[in-house]
């Protein structure tokens, strides 16, 4: 019996591919982060942020908190914020599909959408003014350690305990990059071979929860070297990708899983042997009302 619903939070499986993975000397394995309580990965680091908040005295239950999200980590704070009894707005931008807000005001937050012309740069300027002039708090995932901690105290160990030290690339999509980072920290101490791979779009396309930063922007917590290799992918081939998943591997995901996948299936195909491990950040009834699955 678990004690509350945060105890569900880490322990996600791996299933491994045996579809779309045509390479017999591959392993390709898949990090099922959907099964987190909140649907996604980002479970992990809005649970360590909010505790260790906690903890260090730094937010309490009269802090008024406030995050820019683009909609997973938004859910998972608000998810959060509702058991610990904190009050916390998340601001998105307005295109953002109606199941994240819908969701968000279900555990108890306020959302606020702004203009999507401006993106989640807009929405992260929107909180940051509200911090500045109103009295406001950010969790600030994009600069918090707490973040990428929280991948390093937990997704880290569970893909080298799950593939028993065997796995030998690690492939995420980058928006945060606290998943990159924390699980790159994690396998580099265990063995500096293991290739990390991270996912960006390509320049013409939009995929929700992955980014190609402008420099003011970029993540403060994130560091170039903890990367190997970076390889883009297209909308396309991410929406293709996450279908695929779905109706070959019965893999319910979205867009930026579909990136990610994309991308290993890619990088399998170059390899004569070897383990691969790709993030699945969450589960593709968040893009339903999309024209994702359509």
């Amino acid at each position: 019996m678990f004690k509350s619903i945060l105890d569900l939070v880490g322990n996600t499986p791996l299933v491994e591919s045996r579809v779309l993975n045509q390479k017999p000397n591959v392993r390709l394995l898949f990090k099922l982060e959907g099964q987190n309580p909140g649907g996604s990965v980002k479970d992990r680091p809005a649970l360590n942020m909010i505790k260790s908040g906690l903890e260090r005295g730094e937010i309490d239950q009269n802090t008024k908190l406030i995050e820019a999200t683009s909609g997973n980590t938004g859910i998972a704070l608000a998810m959060i914020a509702g058991i610990y009894n904190l009050d916390i707005e998340l601001v998105m931008p307005e295109n953002s599909t109606k199941e994240r807000v819908q969701t968000m005001r279900a555990y108890g937050a306020k959302v606020t959408l702004t203009p999507s012309d401006i993106g989640i740069e807009g929405a992260r300027d929107y909180a940051e003014a509200k911090v500045a002039d109103h009295g406001y708090r950010m969790l600030n995932q994009f600069g918090n350690d707490d973040n990428w901690k929280a991948h390093y105290k937990s997704t880290g160990p569970e893909i080298w305990e799950g593939t028993e030290g065997q796995i030998t690339h690690f492939v995420s999509s980058m928006g945060t990059t606290g998943t990159i980072m924390g699980t790159s920290t994690f396998l580099k101490e265990q063995n500096q071979d293991i290739q990390i791979v991270g996912v960006q779009p390509t320049d013409d396309s939009r995929i929700p929860g992955i980014r190609k930063w402008p420099e003011a922007y970029l993540p403060k917590i994130f560091n170039p070297k903890k990367v190997d290799r970076v390889m883009e992918v297209s909308q396309k081939d991410a929406e293709e990708m996450a279908r695929k998943l779905a109706g070959e591997e019965g893999i319910f995901a979205g867009v930026s899983s579909g990136g990610a996948a994309a991308v290993a299936l890619r990088l399998a195909k170059t390899l004569e042997s070897g383990t691969i491990v790709s993030i699945v950040c969450d589960r593709g009834d968040r893009y339903l009302s999309s024209d994702l699955f359509k």
